[in-house]
């Protein structure tokens, strides 16, 4: 019986190849040649050689992927996206209380951000997409030409793709052309890996997992070199990038087997073609389904502006909210599994990451026509 396609926002579905292999290798762990640990990976010490040689492996395939430079240290932490919203302001607002910090809110999970800020950082928003007319809000981006940026900004935060919004930056801004010196911090929770990232123009990028990687657990911290001292007197010692780099993110016990299954989905990607493939198929899959959203006459709509929209989350609505309950019990059914728009904007969601075949999509929108044919 074929597995149902999953599109939850996260956690996600993860490649079948990667769950095939980390349940064989579940009481027992093989190294590159073959040889047995007689360990499971989550009974492994952090600090033995087995493990050391998969955070490497993890880490070095991570930085062939992004083409990430030799002057970003790759950090792997604890706490998710939003705990790195509190974690980003002290180690990046100082050393002294109070910096200035600009956010650009775009969603839901930019609002986060700068709620979470304001605790260690004179936080202003520089741009906010929040009172769009005509399409609502947060369904558009505002023109970096119109931000309102500081010069004495610490940094400048933005979140690259908005999970909840469906709100995606197709292109990173360039903060030197705007006049501003700040480092570019990116939340690229929510699409990491499905792109090509513009080192030139950030500071930090940071990702949790549990959409694009792995599972929950694990946060990815890519920080440049000059930005690793700066951080706020009473920064936990544990969460000062400073300190994790140092001790390459084994400055205290990190989440080992998230890290591990984070290191097959490399490998998993590496073996499809790398991010470049992984892009051509993110283009393929969002194309496919935008065209049955707009060619179905209203009955399903996507209120985000074109040129705004994100390749790896779509919310969608109806016109007839009472349809709702009928299309999720018919999509499960059909073996299309979480598919209910986040509580605060409702409606429809798919959440087509890297791991969601073409298929997926494909089944997605052939149930989509059907049921409209059945209650259009």
């Amino acid at each position: 019986m074929p597995r149902p396609f999953n599109f939850s926002a996260g956690p996600a579905a993860l490649p079948e190849a990667v769950l095939q292999q980390a349940a064989a290798e579940m009481l027992d762990w093989h190294d590159a040649s073959g040889r047995s640990s007689g360990m499971g990976v989550m009974e492994m010490s952090h600090r033995g050689k087995e493990f050391i040689s998969i955070a490497e492996a993890a880490e070095r395939d991570l930085r062939e992927l992004l083409a990430v430079p030799s002057n970003f240290h790759i950090l792997f932490m604890q706490g998710g996206g939003l705990a790195e919203n509190a974690i980003v302001p002290m180690n990046l607002a100082g050393p002294d209380a109070g910096g200035a910090v600009d956010v650009v809110i775009t969603g839901a999970w930019s609002q986060k951000s700068a709620a979470e800020a304001r605790r260690y950082a004179d936080v202003r928003v520089a741009a906010s997409n929040e009172a769009d007319p005509g399409t609502g809000p947060c369904t558009t981006l505002p023109s970096p030409t119109g931000w309102a940026l500081r010069r004495n900004a610490r940094y400048v935060h933005i979140c690259s793709n908005e999970t909840i919004h469906g709100v995606e930056f197709h292109e990173l801004p360039d903060l030197s052309a705007l006049g501003s010196d700040a480092p570019l911090v990116v939340d690229a929770s929510s699409h990491i890996l499905s792109r090509p990232i513009d080192w030139a123009r950030v500071g930090l990028v940071f990702a949790g997992a549990q959409k694009n990687i792995g599972p929950a657990g694990v946060t990815i911290v890519i920080v440049r070199d000059d930005l690793l001292d700066r951080a706020l007197p009473y920064c936990p010692s544990a969460f000062n990038y400073k300190n994790v780099a140092a001790a390459q993110s084994m400055f205290n016990t990190p989440p080992t087997y998230g890290i591990y299954i984070a290191g097959l989905v490399f490998q998993w990607i590496k073996a499809q073609g790398g991010v470049a493939e992984m892009e051509r198929r993110a283009v393929a899959r969002a194309s496919m389904f935008y065209e049955a959203v707009d060619g179905s006459g209203g009955f399903y709509v996507n209120r985000v502006a074109k040129d705004a929209r994100s390749r790896m989350n779509i919310p969608f609505f109806m016109a007839d909210e009472r349809l709702y309950n009928d299309f999720l019990s018919g999509a499960k059914a059909a073996g299309l599994l979480q598919l209910k728009g986040h509580k605060s904007v409702g409606g429809l969601r798919a959440s087509i990451y890297n791991a969601m075949p073409l298929d997926g999509v494909r089944a997605l929108v052939g149930y989509m026509k059907d049921f409209q044919r059945r209650h259009g």
